[in-house]
């Protein structure tokens, strides 16, 4: 989910990754190749609605759908748990390397157990319903899909392998992001059922207005890159947001390559691709995005690095003058418009029949957003932050003490037009249905906390600056990676693979920690079980 626009960025940022096809075309690697024949599809009957006295879910339905799961059971042994890790908001395909050199091998491995990648209903191929309809996706909700963890646990019979279902078997859940929050409900939700979890990157809380997902960047991008970045964003603000002259918005729109996008708020979307790449920053090289740094490098580059614009240099002294701004920032600007046309603006053909700079950049496309067919999988993701979870970037929640980011045109109204045009939301998404759960505040015994120092994503959990520290202890883990940003403990790599600083000493560290913490609760496990004369 690279978030080019703003409008997309809640739908898209919380992955980190971006959603994959089924690696069934002949552009997969060969390791990818391998990974799906290692790993052949499993299925699980589910019900589509768990909750027959929820009037949430009307009309109920008492039909079931196939829902996919994988496992590795090389590292089983008898007495050994299940490590469940949750895929969230993509296909579960993206999630096998994890089975193999990830975080749920090396639990398994170091506890006898069998690991499991999870999908989420709707993702991927567990698609429970004809279509993306509004009306279909009713059942695409959290707690439907902590029901249906809690359902697999509890009825799944692994090929091959001896009856491994809760409660007679440990179950420990693994995820990250959306899914480290999904997992960190269900350790409290279903404690019966899930004996342990680690939460990575968990976003227990649900927010509307998500202003502080820049605050990452404004934090720890380099000083310069931000400075320029704040004050570009201010230059544009005062053209676009004071009208002193009606000329002005369409002439720096043009300079930008963009004349032709009719809405304002649009434009200044179209321009934060660059800042919003932090959280795809990875010490894994087979996910890692350098596309951060490439910005910040354009940014803050002395000299022009895209000399075909250099015949744009008196118009942008001219624009930056009339906003009251330094001349000096000539050589920034420029460069900050060669990076949007490289990386937004070239991908919009207009001379495709019917393709226009609004079609591709506009919040408002009525057309597309009409469209509700299962290839349509932006609804997805897009129909849980409309309706429950919130996480629209802005502008305009920056406190007016500080310079924003991105700009304050970007407001709360401009992001959820996606949400009146697709599913008729008009209301704020009930953020209520997630907190109630926790927030800020969840804990649980045998629940982990892990967290990355630079994630855009920590305001958003329980490691969101301003809260009170926690203690860390083997029964409740609360760990923050330093240097980590978007779940780093996930991601693993074999032994000959490893170099300098793969993985980083940090990540090595919460590994390990959790791979011990782990082990210690299955100590506890085995002892509750003898307690009770069940081993």
């Amino acid at each position: 989910m690279a978030p080019l626009r703003v409008v997309a960025a809640a739908a898209l940022s919380l992955l980190g990754i971006a959603s994959a096809q089924e690696l069934d075309s002949e552009t997969v690697s060969p390791y990818d190749k391998w990974l799906r024949e290692r790993y052949p599809d499993r299925w699980i009957d589910m019900p589509i609605d768990h909750f027959h006295n929820d009037t949430t879910y009307e009309p109920h339905s008492n039909d079931t759908f196939r829902l996919r799961y994988w496992f590795e059971p090389a590292y089983y042994k008898p007495g050994g748990p299940v490590i469940l890790l949750q895929g969230g908001e993509t296909s579960g395909v993206d999630r096998l390397p994890l089975l193999h050199k990830g975080i749920a091998a090396m639990l398994a491995e170091a506890t006898g157990g069998v690991g499991v990648v999870f999908e989420h209903r709707y993702y991927g191929k567990s698609i429970p319903t004809e279509d993306f309809s509004t009306e279909n996706l009713r059942f695409l909700s959290t707690d439907q899909a902590l029901a249906d963890m809690a359902y697999f646990a509890k009825h799944v019979e692994f090929e091959g392998l001896p009856n491994l279902t809760a409660p007679d078997t440990a179950y420990i859940a693994f995820g990250g992001s959306y899914a480290g929050a999904l997992v960190a409900f269900v350790r409290k939700l279903y404690p019966d059922v899930y004996w342990g979890a680690i939460s990575s990157s968990g976003v227990t809380a649900a927010i509307w207005d998500y202003w502080e997902y820049f605050e990452a960047a404004r934090l720890f991008a380099p000083k310069e890159c931000v400075l320029l970045t704040q004050t570009l964003t201010h230059f544009i603000d005062t053209i676009l947001i004071s009208k002193s002259s009606t000329d002005l918005p369409r002439r720096l729109k043009s300079m930008f390559g963009l004349g032709n996008l009719s809405n304002d708020a649009d434009f200044a979307s179209t321009l934060t691709g660059g800042i919003s790449q932090l959280q795809y920053t990875n010490w894994d090289p087979s996910i890692n995005s350098t596309e951060f740094g490439h910005y910040c490098a354009n940014l803050t580059s002395p000299t022009l690095i895209h000399p075909n614009l250099a015949s744009l240099h008196p118009e942008a002294q001219s624009l930056l003058a009339a906003a009251g701004h330094p001349t000096a920032l000539t050589t920034s600007l420029l460069n900050y418009i060669g990076y949007v046309n490289a990386t937004a603006v070239s991908g919009c053909n207009t001379t495709i029949p019917g393709r226009t700079q609004d079609s591709c950049f506009a919040a408002s496309n009525p057309d597309v957003h009409a469209r509700p067919d299962t290839a349509q999988t932006w609804r997805l993701w897009t129909y849980q932050y409309c309706t429950e979870w919130g996480y629209l970037a802005t502008g305009a929640g920056v406190p007016s003490t500080q310079l924003p980011l991105v700009s304050r045109l970007i407001t709360l109204d401009h992001q959820s037009i996606v949400c009146r045009e697709a599913f008729n939301v008009s209301a704020p998404p009930n953020v209520d249905a997630i907190n109630k759960h926790g927030g800020f505040g969840i804990s649980y015994p045998r629940l982990a906390i892990v967290d990355g120092e630079r994630d855009p994503w920590k305001p958003a959990t329980p490691h969101r600056l301003g809260l009170a520290e926690r203690k860390s202890t083997v029964d409740e883990p609360f760990i923050l990676i330093e240097g980590g940003v978007h779940h780093w403990d996930e991601n693993g790599v074999l032994e000959g693979e490893r170099g300098p600083g793969m993985p980083p000493g940090s990540v090595v560290a919460a590994q390990e920690a959790e791979v011990e913490f782990v082990k210690a609760w299955m100590e506890e496990w085995k002892t509750e079980r003898g307690r009770h004369g069940d081993l």
